[in-house]
């Protein structure tokens, strides 16, 4: 399994279906890490959508978005369901990030975060406007996540 980026070096470049709700309507379309670049980053990848931490954690995250978005920043939830599953959960949550399907977890292995069993663990990178990794916590369990403050704690340090 290849190792998790280390912080101050480039984050491999990606590209993922998803989707964000924007009014009624679910957008969905392709994500490129790539074009992201210019602007900082925050990469939340989670096990499974409508289960009792990820809920909790994205519903935060989209309840907060306003914090992420005054520092520059998106924030794209990653996880193995496809974007049909992401469009019922965004719709049945009010979740306004995209959320993107990676189903081949081909994107977690790439960041190191792939575990038996459970699938992926709970992990938050964020990627600096320059494309290099700033922070990231990778979880052992996952049964808790990164609050809105701590992330916005360390995004307001990343250089822009």
């Amino acid at each position: 399994m290849p190792k998790a980026p280390e912080v101050g070096s480039p984050v491999p470049d990606f590209t993922l279906h998803g989707g964000v709700l924007v009014d009624d309507a679910f957008e969905r379309r392709a994500f490129t890490l790539g074009d992201q670049r210019g602007a900082p980053l925050v990469l939340a990848f989670y096990p499974g959508d409508d289960t009792t931490v990820c809920t909790k954690q994205l519903c935060a995250y989209s309840s907060g978005l306003e914090a992420f978005t005054d520092l520059g920043a998106q924030v794209w939830g990653i996880s193995p369901q496809g974007v049909d599953s992401h469009e019922a959960f965004a719709r049945r949550h009010g979740l306004r990030m995209p959320l993107l399907a990676d189903p081949d977890r081909s994107v977690a292995r790439s960041f190191g975060i792939t575990a038996p069993g459970i699938g992926l663990r709970r992990a938050v990178f964020l990627v600096g406007p320059d494309g290099d990794l700033r922070w990231k916590h990778v979880s052992l369990l996952g049964a808790t996540f990164q609050s809105v403050d701590e992330l916005t704690r360390h995004l307001a340090a990343v250089p822009r």
